[in-house]
């Protein structure tokens, strides 16, 4: 994580788990670790990674990257899956919008919005006024870019929600960490949450909030609060 902050590639091999960094990420990982392997990169892997992002359907949604097709039908996400994480596949993210489907339209808060999937989506469902929050300066831009190509408001702004107050919003979706999660509930001031980031076996604490509900999907949980 340290070598390689901008993002690195992780496989299992053999039985092994192989990890693979690019750029100037593998020249520092190289300098760390003489004898890590170093090979070229094919010279179309520009386009290559892009079969690894395929759209998925969540109930009304489709989410998906600009290089495949909306569908006619329902409300399409449209997410490039660039410079800050999330693209909508990921089983976290999914659970979040399964559940913010089963929720009444409000105000809504999205704690770690990454690439602004959560955000877009609740705005796409009828939630107003979304606003978005990040520690890291290029999820909240990359949130505002993807706002305005699938033409929906958000506010996105840059925050840490481990220490910052937290916007005040009806329902607060916070898909980070277990441990970011429980730290962000003592600034959360919404009546309800919704949480996820963290595998099916953790099971979350927010003081001030009693556990409404908990669902699973690809070893991945999350769940349900209603402020006590």
């Amino acid at each position: 994580m340290e070598l390689a902050p901008e993002g690195f590639e992780e496989a299992e091999t053999a039985g092994r788990v192989e990890l693979a960094a690019y750029g100037e990420a593998a020249e520092r990982v190289r300098a760390a670790f003489p004898d890590a392997q170093l090979s070229e990169v094919a010279d179309d892997w520009a386009d290559r990674w892009r079969e690894f992002h395929h759209a998925v359907t969540i109930g009304p949604l489709w989410v998906g990257p600009p290089w495949e097709a909306a569908p006619g039908i329902g409300r399409a996400v449209v997410i490039d899956p660039g410079r800050a994480f999330g693209t909508g596949a990921h089983p976290s993210t999914r659970l979040c919008l399964e559940l913010l489907l089963e929720e009444e339209r409000c105000s809504l808060l999205d704690v770690g919005c990454g690439s602004g999937v959560i955000s877009i989506a609740a705005a796409k469902l009828g939630f107003a006024p979304v606003t978005a929050v990040d520690a890291d300066e290029v999820a909240v831009e990359v949130t505002g870019e993807n706002a305005r190509a699938n033409g929906v408001a958000v506010e996105a702004r840059l925050l840490d929600a481990g220490s910052s107050e937290l916007p005040v919003a009806e329902l607060a979706v916070a898909n980070i960490s277990l441990a970011v999660v429980e730290a962000a509930a003592a600034r959360l001031r919404s009546p309800r949450a919704i949480t996820a980031g963290y595998l099916a076996d953790d099971r979350p604490r927010l003081a001030g909030y009693r556990h409404a509900g908990h669902r699973e999907l690809d070893g991945w949980g999350a769940d349900r609060f209603v402020r006590v």
